[in-house]
């Protein structure tokens, strides 16, 4: 293959290569050479040579393919280093941008606070020099020159120009004084105006600023009347002063200094210590009228940055309250919240019980103890349900005003965390201390199942606790959640909120449930029963002078019915009026079905109880249950097996409401006639 490959070299011609091969094999050449021609080893040599050339080629196509993987291979990992310096490139350029911003912003800051330097500047060297020049009219008046600008005779040019301006200044600041009272603007301009060029100017405008509050104060309403007299003012410094901004400005920082600091500390020290609720009130409406009152400054020019100017204002009079305000409002909603309970209990004559405290599983566990043991013996509640909705409303009512407060008077930082602090007061006092204690000697008061006229009244707690919880469900809404819903605290609240209900859930349904105030309704109807129903009604002693529709035990046991119907949902909502219907709905059709079984029937009396049943079932309408309706269908179906003719037995059993049911209770049912025997009544169940 060396030898071919050789054969290969540049420049290459396909007639020169056949020749040069022919020839290099023996008895290949077209002479003949030393050897005679011979084609068959000639063909033979080409033929070989042919499978060496696709050997050659196979080899230089692996070779090709490998060396285009490796091409591809190395130009995917160029691609992702391409792709990695783009994205590196592009969060490059994101930095820079981002720098780019903060030079600007570092520099409009630094321009800024150049500003805001000289402004500063150039009223401190106006205020020293002013200092100054008082300092050596104070030495006029008093006769004793002590400054060496008048005791050095090398500076008499200096103390004659200081003489010079005591005079002109004094006398400028006076005419602009007068002026003032006669309100002749045009003058006052004039005087502003020459003083602008000297140090007086600042002494000019403080004068003019002390003298605009004069007998502005008149409404006893400071805030009022500071809104009032910067309107007035505002148009007058436009027309008096070269630059109003700064005369403006200067003149809220002394109303807000002095005046507003003044009264704000008048009104809320003397209530701090003494009624915290007056404190509170004042506090929020002190710093909602300061807050309204800077709105309304906003609208005049007070410089580059009003808002920061402001907001400063209003720091330096309410910092030193506001740092303190969440502990004042949460003590003050703590021992409030506390005093509402105690009141409301009080005027009861009722002395709380202590209650278990614990998680859900806790509740969960020493209810379920509870239920699966007898009740013992319960307290009498003479029908008080221990849920007060004056109480409840004081208490919405106070939490509502802490939020209103807290959102008013929280740094934004704070706000989630202090409003989060206030719902947890208000889960305390209104959930756990009043409805679930009110639940709690709910399930204590609730009579044995076999009591007698047993007041079911756990049933007023439920709708009561109910009402109450839609209304602390919707301050959560309407007023907590503006304040954490943007915060982590939003997902502590949630979870708080989904604990307290289902820690009330556990105990309405214990109350309302299987075997508590469900078995008391039960147990009424049983005693109702008892005590009404006569054997006689079946088997009346006149067969032919039966008047009556239905028996008095069935009349006084659909009054009943009809009762806690309209009782239960009256008391509950959603799918709770539901469940509990079609749960009190299964046992009243039991408890019918058991106590038909008890007597036996003439033919008079099987009508007796058909006509009962049907009024069963007009009462079992009520519950707006199919299953319950259905199951009284069926037991109406059953009662007629008491009426029957013998020979129709089959044909009944075999309808379409009884043809499912087991045969021994169709038997049952028929055992109960009175002609059972007589008329061997068995055999068609035979």
């Amino acid at each position: 293959m060396a030898t071919t490959a050789h054969l290969f070299e540049e420049p290459f011609d396909a007639d020169e290569y056949i020749e040069r091969l022919a020839w290099r094999t023996p008895g290949g050449g077209s002479k003949g050479g030393a050897e005679a021609f011979d084609p068959k080893r000639l063909l033979e040599e080409f033929q070989n040579h042919i499978e060496e050339l696709k050997q050659l080629d196979e080899k230089i196509q692996r070779k090709v393919e490998k060396l285009e993987h490796q091409c591809h291979r190395e130009a995917k990992e160029f691609a992702h280093k391409v792709q990695d310096l783009q994205r590196s490139n592009q969060v490059a350029f994101q930095h820079f941008q981002e720098l780019d911003e903060h030079i600007s912003y570092v520099a409009t800051k630094v321009c800024h606070l150049g500003d805001q330097l000289e402004g500063v500047n150039t009223p401190r060297q106006r205020a020293v020099e002013a200092q100054r020049l008082m300092t050596y009219f104070n030495e006029f008046l008093d006769g004793d020159l002590r400054s060496d600008v008048f005791n050095n005779p090398d500076k008499i040019k200096e103390a004659a120009d200081i003489i010079q301006k005591l005079h002109l200044i004094r006398q400028l600041i006076q005419e602009f004084t007068a002026a003032q009272r006669r309100g002749e603007i045009g003058r006052m301009r004039e005087v502003a105006a020459v003083l602008l060029h000297f140090k007086g100017y600042a002494h000019c405008v403080d004068v003019y600023i002390k003298q605009c509050q004069e007998g502005a104060y008149v409404r006893n309403d400071v805030f009022e009347d500071t809104a009032v007299l910067c309107q007035r003012v505002n148009k007058q410094v436009g027309e008096v002063f070269s630059s109003p901004e700064t005369v403006m400005a200067k003149l809220i920082q002394n109303i807000f200094e002095n005046k507003l600091q003044a009264h704000v500390k008048e009104k809320l020290d003397e209530t701090r210590h003494s009624d915290v609720e007056q404190y509170l009130k004042n506090l929020y409406d002190l710093y909602t009228r300061t807050t309204g009152l800077a709105t309304k400054l906003t609208e005049f020019n007070l410089g580059s940055d009003k808002h920061t100017f402001l907001s400063k204002l209003i720091k330096s009079i309410f910092s030193s309250y506001l740092e303190s305000y969440i502990d004042m409002e949460r003590e003050y909603l703590r021992t409030r919240g506390a005093m509402i309970l105690q009141r409301y209990y009080d005027s009861k004559n009722h002395q709380k019980r202590p209650v278990g405290a614990g998680s859900i599983q806790d509740l969960k566990e020493r209810i379920r103890q509870r239920t699966n043991l007898p009740l013992g013996p319960s307290i009498d509640t003479h029908g008080e349900t221990f849920l007060s909705p004056e109480l409840v409303v004081n208490l919405l009512q106070e939490t509502r005003h802490a939020f209103e407060r807290c959102h008013r008077l929280s740094d934004p930082s704070d706000l989630p965390k202090n409003a989060f602090s206030i719902f947890l007061l208000l889960v305390d006092h209104l959930c756990v201390e009043h409805i679930d204690y009110a639940l709690e000697i709910g399930l204590s008061a609730i009579p044995s199942p076999d009591a007698k006229n047993a007041n079911l009244y756990f049933l007023d707690v439920v709708q009561q606790a109910n009402s109450i919880f839609h209304l602390f469900d919707k301050q959560f809404n309407d007023q907590l959640m503006p304040l954490i819903s943007s915060s982590p605290k939003l997902a502590e609240c949630l979870h708080k909120k989904k604990e307290v209900i289902e820690q009330m859930e556990v105990k309405l349904d214990t109350g309302i449930d299987r075997s508590v105030t469900l078995n008391c309704m039960v147990g009424q109807m049983k005693h109702i029963l008892a005590t009404e129903q006569k054997k006689t009604d079946f088997r009346p002693e006149d067969e032919n002078n039966v008047m009556i529709q239905y028996t008095t035990a069935c009349s006084k046991v659909c009054a009943y019915v009809s009762r806690q119907v309209e009782h239960v949902r009256k008391s509950m909502d959603g799918k709770n009026v539901d469940t509990v219907l079609t749960e009190l709905g299964i046992r009243f059709h039991r408890l019918i079905h058991e106590h038909l079984q008890q007597y036996s029937y003439s033919s008079m009396g099987g009508m007796l109880a058909i006509c009962d049943v049907a009024e069963y079932r007009r009462c079992a309408k009520d519950f707006r249950v199919p299953l319950v309706l259905q199951l009284f269908d069926t037991l109406h179906a059953l009662c007629n097996l008491l009426v029957v003719a013998p020979d129709n037995l089959k044909q009944v059993c075999s309808g379409e409401q009884l043809t499912n049911l087991d045969r021994n209770l169709l038997h049952a049912f028929v055992q109960l006639r009175v002609d059972y025997r007589s008329a061997r009544l068995g055999r068609h169940f035979s």
